[in-house]
C-alpha cells in the first residue's frame, strides 16, 4: 500500500511525460508552421508554370492537308500536313515572288528548318500560331483562291490582312513583319514529334527570335 508521499510521487511520473509530450507536439506544430513558407517557395512560381515543359504530339491521326493545334508555353502551335501539291507551290515562282522573306532570312527559326519548307520534314509544317504584326491568331486557309483570286493557300489574319504561305512565310505588303516562328520540336518517332526540345546536336534558343 502506498503512502501518501509515494502516490504523490506515482502521480507525478505520468502528469511529467504528459507535459513532455504535450512540449514536444507544440515544438513539432511551430516547425512544420516554420517550415510552410520554404515549401510554398519552392512549388513553382506562375511564370515558371506559364513556361511550360515539351509537349508531344501524336501526327498519326492527321490527314493530309490537315491541320491540328496544339498548346506549348500557352501558345497555339499549328501543325499541318502538307500535301505533295502543297509542297510543290512553296517552289514555284508564283509563291515565292508573293513572299517578303522566301529565304528565311530572319532569324524566326532554328538552323534545322531554316530551307524552302521550314520544317525537318517537308511534309510536316509546326509553327507557333501568333501573327508578327499584333499578335493575332491567323485563320488556316488552305485552298487555292479561298482568300483573294491567285491565293495559293496559306493563312490569312483577319485582324489587318497580314498573309502567309504554307510554310508560314509572310507575304510582300502586309503589316507582318516576319515569318511566323517555328518552334524548337524534334521526331520522337516517325509519327510523333516532342515541342519544346531541339534534335541531338542542336542548342537553339526560342528566345533568339527576331519576334514572336
Amino acid at each position: 500500500m502506498h503512502t501518501p508521499i509515494e502516490a504523490a510521487a506515482s502521480e507525478a511520473v505520468p502528469r511529467r511525460d504528459f507535459l513532455v509530450l504535450a512540449a514536444g507536439a507544440v515544438t513539432a506544430c511551430g516547425a512544420a508552421c516554420a517550415l510552410w513558407p520554404l515549401i510554398q517557395s519552392m512549388e513553382p512560381s506562375a511564370d515558371v508554370l506559364a513556361a511550360g515543359g515539351p509537349v508531344e504530339v501524336d501526327l498519326a491521326p492527321i490527314q493530309p492537308g490537315q491541320q491540328i493545334i496544339a498548346t506549348w508555353r500557352s501558345r497555339p502551335i499549328f501543325i499541318v500536313r502538307r500535301t505533295p501539291a502543297e509542297l510543290k507551290t512553296l517552289q514555284e515562282p508564283q509563291d515565292t515572288a508573293l513572299l517578303r522573306d522566301p529565304d528565311s532570312e530572319a532569324n524566326q527559326q532554328a538552323p534545322y528548318a531554316k530551307n524552302w519548307h521550314r520544317s525537318i520534314k517537308p511534309e510536316y509544317l509546326v509553327l507557333v500560331g501568333i501573327c508578327t504584326h499584333l499578335g493575332c491568331i491567323p485563320r488556316f486557309e488552305p485552298n487555292p483562291g479561298d482568300v483573294a483570286p491567285g491565293w495559293p493557300g496559306g493563312y490569312f489574319c483577319p485582324c489587318h490582312g497580314s498573309k502567309y504561305d504554307l510554310a508560314g512565310r509572310v507575304y510582300r505588303g502586309v503589316p507582318a513583319p516576319y515569318n511566323l516562328p517555328v518552334p524548337p520540336y524534334f521526331f520522337v518517332s516517325d509519327t510523333s514529334i516532342r515541342i519544346g526540345e531541339n534534335p541531338q546536336g542542336s542548342n537553339f534558343e526560342f528566345a533568339s527570335i527576331e519576334q514572336i
